[in-house]
């Protein structure tokens, strides 16, 4: 247990952010397995552009936050483009 002050401040403040990071780190793995599915079961579907551009945007969101590094969402939106445009050629 931290004994100053301002490290039971600093203690309470990454508890805080430990939760935060947290949810958003959740919401947009959630948001990036939703849209690998959709590409999987029905790649040009309406939906499935949707569920990938709420993916983007949640990675986005989270680099804006500082919960992930900008390079990290990249590759995981460039991933996410490959796999649709690799089951859009499949499919035709």
């Amino acid at each position: 247990m931290p004994n100053l002050k301002s490290a039971v401040k600093r203690a309470a403040i990454e508890e805080k952010r430990r939760t935060r990071n947290h949810a958003v780190k959740t919401k947009a793995r959630t948001l990036v397995a939703k849209a690998r599915a959709a590409i999987h079961s029905a790649p040009e579907a309406e939906m499935t552009a949707e569920a990938i551009r709420l993916a983007m945007r949640q990675l986005d969101h989270s680099v804006s936050l500082g919960v992930l590094h900008r390079n990290n969402a990249a590759r995981r939106k460039s991933r996410l483009a490959k796999r649709l445009k690799k089951a859009l050629n499949e499919q035709q």
